[in-house]
């Protein structure tokens, strides 16, 4: 049997009881026979212990040490780059370590593998939805665009029994063929945290690299709502979180937005200056529009 490898990549930072239960998951997922994963785990500068509960647990995995400073989209980039230099791997998987996955998940994603090969003759990019715990509602997983004129807008895809084409993936769980690695490389060395599984996803389509949601769910993970603008927040602080790697992003974010939509760069500017400096108007701009 021709066995093919698989490189998981996971970054953490200071979230040990959450790095340890996606790990414990992706332990208890069901492989493929045709399969093996190695996993590979950037601990950016964590001091909550996680690194050595890791090394006592799952003596198996490639702890990648980082710099502390590293955020997510970096330290992905460490655990991806160090699984390329270490051999040739027919794929790589991503996933985000808040992310509880269910033990098909792997087989979800190969359907959605399989089906690429049938309707387009590619492998390609396949992330695989997740839902909250509690509510079920969808939380994660593959977009549409909606284009207005100047105006850009996305739609999260509902579950389906059968993969479904998309724009936009996120990485929570992301499945990313070799042959996509050798043609457009890993994530944007310009991002720092987010945005950058969505520029990955758009760097693809630009090279017709098929982008499938996976059918079903494949894992459980919150949704992470951002900043809520409440009253006692100060226009300092909000200007701040504009600009954090972990807020909005504002020079990444519009860099993204000149890149892909050079077109909405106006309006996104408007949009995004008018949520930190009238937060109350933004709130019923949002429930309007």
């Amino acid at each position: 049997m021709n066995i093919k490898s698989v490189a998981a990549l996971i970054t953490c930072h200071n979230r040990r009881e959450k790095t340890i239960a996606c790990l414990e998951s992706l332990q208890r997922a069901e492989v493929p026979p045709a399969y093996r994963i190695d996993v590979y785990l950037t601990d950016d500068g964590s001091t909550d212990g996680t690194g050595n509960a890791v090394r006592e647990q799952f003596p198996h995995v490639n702890l990648i040490q980082g710099n502390g400073n590293m955020f997510w989209a970096g330290g992905m980039r460490l655990a991806w780059k160090t699984a390329l230099d270490r051999k040739k791997y027919d794929a790589f998987l991503l996933i985000n370590d808040d992310v509880i996955l269910h033990r098909n998940f792997i087989w979800n994603l190969l359907k959605a593998e399989t089906y690429s090969l049938s309707e387009t003759g590619m492998k390609g990019i396949y992330t695989g939805a997740t839902v909250d715990g509690a509510t079920g509602e969808v939380t994660y997983g593959g977009s549409t665009i909606i284009r207005n004129h100047l105006i850009v807008t996305m739609q999260k895809l509902a579950l389906a029994s059968y993969p479904q084409q998309c724009d936009l993936a996120n990485a929570n769980i992301l499945w990313v063929s070799g042959y996509v690695v050798d043609r457009i490389g890993i994530f944007e060395e310009r991002y720092t945290h987010g945005i950058a599984d969505y520029d990955y996803s758009l760097r693809a389509l630009k090279r017709n690299i098929p982008l499938w949601l996976a059918p079903g769910v494949c894992g459980i993970c919150e949704h992470n709502r951002g900043k809520n603008w409440k009253t006692g927040v100060s226009l300092k602080e909000r200007i701040r979180w504009m600009k954090s790697p972990k807020g909005l992003a504002y020079s990444e974010y519009l860099f993204y937005i000149k890149k892909h939509f050079p077109a909405y760069l106006p309006y996104s500017f408007i949009m995004m200056w008018m949520k930190i400096l009238f937060p109350f108007v933004w709130d019923r701009f949002k429930k309007t529009a």
